[in-house]
């Protein structure tokens, strides 16, 4: 049996990252993935763009993978506009006049995955075993056995579950979750536009269905629609011409004639929120630990900060010759992450189902909150806060 200090499974940007994060701590680490090596590094363009705060692009440059992101696929997100049904009143939020700083960038999500991968190479003490699965996790009072399909065992100091939010690694530690199936279906596509976006991103709650416009460079945006999955896939089912029509309607025609760029991509929704961060020598972090609905766009923030709370941990733990999995530090990460994700889980959840219920007292109750809170300036600068990550 192989023994390493850490394992971690899925080596999706979260996991990827946070074995990143390790370098240089004399710890040996094993990252275990399903998907073959060369999935990984060059990962295919899945629709998804990335609204990055900037505290995550803080962590990403600390990590050494913002520099090896294409600049000219970086997108400044410099406003932000919520928009509800056919009201013509909107509630904005503005870059930061004084500091002319950005409220964030927009960058796809298979560029993150690839840089991700390549800042791992050549790590000394890391090891990457691809089109590998885990069976079994047996923790013990020094160490927890891991199981491979093939038959495979490792003896672990730290399991680490990144493997998503229907993370099969949760189940085998015996960690449940919280699920939440909104019954609903998100759509995602990049468009060329007629209309200049002016790098502002739009949350438009319309009845019926939400969309989200994500300014992209140039004239094009990335459009983001939520419908119930049979209609979804009857926009799927169209050709280019088509689709292009229908997106440009559903916009109402203020970006132009929008006309797709690529395969819209479909991905269902589903909220996540794990009973435990931690446990015996395992910790979540990721979409293992807290699975976002999309609508607030911190899913991936989120676990971008629960890979390096832990990996700070961990770090201070090896540099003092301590146990890296003692109960101690565990228990203070899952304290960490639970203060920092709940508040925002709930959250997100409660403007999801309000702004997605079409009854009379919601749409009332909406559009006075959109009111209140655009004339409440401390409020609003508290959410362009969170929304930046500062």
């Amino acid at each position: 049996m192989q023994s390493v200090d850490v394992v971690v499974v899925g080596a999706g940007p979260t996991g990827l990252c946070f074995a990143r994060a390790l370098a240089d701590t004399g710890l040996s680490v094993t990252l275990i993935e399903q998907q073959p090596r060369a999935a990984l590094a060059d990962p295919a363009f899945d629709g998804r763009e990335i609204a990055l705060t900037h505290a995550s692009r803080q962590i990403l440059e600390s990590l050494g993978l913002w520099e090896r992101l294409d600049p000219a696929e970086i997108s400044p997100l410099r406003d932000a506009k919520v928009m509800d049904g056919g009201s013509p009143f909107a509630l904005t939020f503005a870059a930061d006049e004084r500091t002319g700083d950005d409220l964030g960038w927009l960058v796809p999500n298979h560029l993150i995955r690839r840089a991700a991968w390549q800042s791992v190479q050549a790590q000394a003490g890391l090891d990457i075993v691809d089109q590998a699965s885990v069976t079994a996790v047996a923790p013990g009072p020094t160490h927890s056995t891991v199981t491979l399909a093939d038959g495979r065992q490792l003896a672990a100091r730290l399991v680490v579950a990144a493997d998503s939010r229907f993370s099969a690694t949760r189940r085998l530690l015996g960690i449940g979750a919280q699920m939440r199936d909104f019954g609903k279906s998100m759509l995602v596509c990049r468009m060329q536009i007629e209309v200049p976006h002016r790098h502002t991103a739009w949350e438009w709650f319309g009845y019926g269905r939400t969309l989200a416009l994500l300014p992209l460079n140039g004239d094009q945006a990335s459009a983001v629609i939520t419908l119930p999955p049979r209609q979804i896939a009857g926009l799927i089912a169209q050709d280019e011409g088509d689709f292009g029509r229908s997106i440009s309607t559903f916009f109402e025609h203020r970006l132009g004639a929008m006309r797709p760029l690529a395969t819209p991509v479909a991905y269902p929704l589903v909220g996540v929120y794990a009973h435990a961060f931690a446990g015996d020598r395992c910790a979540l972090i990721g979409d293992a630990a807290v699975g976002m609905h999309p609508v607030t766009a911190h899913g991936f923030n989120l676990g971008l900060r629960s890979q390096h709370r832990l990996a700070g941990i961990v770090r201070r733990a090896a540099g003092q010759g301590r146990d890296i999995a003692a109960p101690s530090g565990l228990a203070a990460y899952e304290r960490g992450h639970r203060l920092a994700s709940r508040p925002l889980y709930e959250a997100t959840n409660a403007i999801a189902s309000l702004y997605t219920n079409d009854r009379l007292p919601a749409r009332l109750l909406r559009r006075a909150g959109l009111r209140l809170a655009h004339g409440v300036a401390p409020f609003r600068q508290l959410i362009a806060a969170h929304l930046t990550g500062r």
